[in-house]
């Protein structure tokens, strides 16, 4: 990436311009300031959380700036950071974002067939592809540290346990039909 300009990591109709709300500007120097003076890079991995939470789960090229400045860091060691996280996005996605966990655990318990019915069902054919109505987004994932209810989705902050091809049917017919508002797993 060195002599890269940011231009260059800008996606096509990405926002021109970023800044935390009010709200979460008071956030944010409540974060920093959890961090000895001179220790404010610290708070970088929560400051790029809230900075993707209030711009639609992604970090476009504006916010990793605004976040860089934010905390007095170089926007290249920001952009490091964010590209090397799963958590993080660097391109927009779905208003739900699908992971599916493919470790050993999960594929031992059926991971496989959950991906080939997420494939099929949102008619997704890479990793990290997007439904062309925007709706969903679908990534492969590593080990989402519940591999004792396996196997195991994550939609946007929710886990989805014990899955099988047909209750992750069931899940993804509910999201497509009522919105924003995710169905709170059972437990």
């Amino acid at each position: 990436m060195t002599g890269e300009s940011p231009s260059a990591w800008h996606p096509q109709g990405a926002p021109p311009d970023f800044r935390f709300t009010a709200e979460n500007e008071t956030l944010a120097r409540g974060i920093v300031g959890r961090y000895p003076a001179g220790r404010s890079a610290s708070a970088l991995l929560p400051l790029l959380d809230l900075a993707q939470r209030q711009n639609g789960r992604w970090l476009s090229p504006a916010a990793l700036a605004y976040v860089a400045d934010f905390l007095g860091l170089s926007p290249l060691k920001v952009r490091e950071v964010a590209s090397f996280y799963t958590m993080f996005n660097l391109e927009p996605v779905g208003r739900y974002e699908v992971q599916v966990c493919r470790t050993t655990p999960c594929c031992l318990c059926g991971a496989e067939d959950l991906w080939k019915t997420c494939r099929a069902k949102l008619n997704v054919e890479e990793d990290g592809g997007t439904t062309r109505d925007g709706l969903f987004s679908l990534k492969e994932v590593e080990c989402l540290g519940a591999c004792v209810n396996a196997p195991v989705v994550q939609i946007n902050d929710l886990y989805y346990e014990n899955l099988t091809p047909e209750t992750l049917n069931t899940l993804l017919d509910t999201l497509a039909a009522t919105g924003p508002a995710l169905p709170k797993p059972e437990r």
